[in-house]
């Protein structure tokens, strides 16, 4: 039987400034990563979240950005090892403090935006965070690009680590990330991108868009609900892969190492 987790980035809202259909996309994913205040998010926006997320039994992962609230963190900056550490467990520690105060516990981290691509790259970067994740608790796992340096360091420090793929977005050959710069680099039609993930999740390959099939390992499928055809989307993902016989669920439900 096929396994796979499906994902989402949610509660990227910010005092008046609404983003995202967080409720709708819940009732479709299995595991949520929530904003932890610093390239979006907000105190109430966390709690809110946290209480989406129980209601739909959801897992809850730390989504920790750069501070960059203006750029939605997704601008890259130059951090040393030790400052993008505790950036880590600082974000780690504020969602922690909103789920403890539900009863609920952390699943996964994983990084946002720039620090999520960048760490994808750069070893010193990502082993930095993964110790950051095991010195806060070893036993979360660290979710983090395909085959990237990220599963390395996590890997390295000791961490359970999660695959994750994207729907709609293309790959180099390299597995990482078509440039959103580049076109073609998000694929529209749902179809194709659905086809691609049943392939991605039953296969372990994925078409780079040289043409050339590269090897993938698919544990976690990233989702995006910021309108309502994304909702329609992941509705339909979640159907045409149970469809397949693949079974949804966390990923803490099947990663042992």
């Amino acid at each position: 039987m096929y396994k796979v987790d499906l994902n989402s980035d949610i509660g990227e809202s910010f005092g008046n400034y609404k983003l995202g259909l967080d409720e709708e996309v819940a009732k479709y994913i299995s595991s949520a990563n929530i904003a932890c205040g610093w390239h979006a998010g907000d105190p109430m926006v966390m709690a809110k979240t946290i209480d989406i997320a129980v209601l739909e039994n959801i897992a809850i992962g730390a989504h920790p950005g750069f501070p960059d609230l203006m750029g939605f963190g997704r601008r890259n900056m130059n951090v040393t090892a030790d400052e993008a550490k505790n950036y880590i467990k600082y974000q780690i520690g504020a969602l922690w403090a909103f789920a403890k105060s539900k009863g609920a516990k952390l699943q996964h981290v994983k990084t946002h935006g720039a620090f999520y691509n960048m760490a994808a790259k750069d070893p010193v970067l990502a082993e930095a965070i993964a110790q950051a994740v095991y010195e806060v608790d070893k036993d979360l796992i660290l979710l983090g690009l395909a085959n990237s340096q990220m599963i390395n360091a996590g890997k390295k420090v000791g961490l359970r680590v999660a695959n994750e793929v994207f729907a709609d977005r293309a790959y180099n050959t390299d597995g990482t990330l078509v440039s959103r710069l580049i076109e073609g680099a998000v694929i529209h039609d749902k179809d194709i991108a659905i086809s691609r993930v049943v392939r991605m999740v039953k296969e372990g390959k994925v078409e780079a868009i040289n043409g050339e099939d590269i090897d993938i390992k698919a544990d976690s499928i990233c989702v995006h609900g910021d309108n309502p055809q994304a909702v329609e989307f992941v509705k339909n993902i979640r159907q045409v892969l149970e469809k397949e016989g693949v079974d949804i669920i966390p990923i803490g439900g099947f990663i042992n190492d």
